[in-house]
């Protein structure tokens, strides 16, 4: 018989104190690959897992000279290139009159690569993902607090990581097949 691939090891807890506490214990313990779930945000459970690195800034500054560029070139080549006049003696490239469309350009080109890049970051939209198989995960958008280590960490081991997980005191601990 087949058996599936397992996604990684899922503990349960009550609190959000436990949740943090464990996800700090297993940071600490040299697991890499793990993430938390919770029905709240927890101020600085990012931090215990070791979640510091955020591309979504760099994607808006790009955006945002994209942007910039655009609405600047966009506006000398029609001022300049395409359909130049001479209106009251000022020259076809009037770049302070450029300035506020450029600034425009900027902000809405910055707030839409934001938004795009954010989602695209966080994977979303994820209709599907393997922890919707493990039935007691419905519970984390009431009132639970998950703790998964993913199998492709290099320290995961199923029994070893099984009896890590036990020591922190979950309410159950899961398989998730992938």
């Amino acid at each position: 018989m087949k058996r599936d691939p397992i996604y990684g090891m899922m503990a349960e807890f009550d609190s959000a104190t436990a949740l943090v506490e464990a996800a700090r214990a297993t940071h600490h313990a040299g697991y890499q690959k793990i993430d938390a779930y919770s029905p709240f945000p927890i101020e600085g459970l990012a931090d215990e897992i070791g979640f510091h690195r955020n591309a979504v800034p760099l994607v808006v500054l790009i955006g945002g000279i994209v942007g910039g560029l655009t609405g600047y070139l966009m506006q000398y080549w029609m001022a300049a290139v395409s359909y130049p006049l001479n209106i009251g003696g000022k020259p076809p490239h009037s770049w302070p009159a450029f300035i506020v469309i450029t600034f425009e350009m900027t902000i809405l080109f910055g707030g839409i690569s934001a938004v795009l890049g954010m989602l695209a970051l966080n994977g979303l939209p994820m209709p599907y993902h393997p922890v919707f198989n493990v039935p007691r995960f419905a519970l984390a958008t009431k009132d639970r607090f998950f703790l998964i280590i993913f199998s492709s960490d290099k320290k995961y081991d199923p029994a070893d990581t099984r009896k890590f997980l036990e020591g922190l005191d979950p309410r159950s601990i899961s398989e998730v097949p992938s």
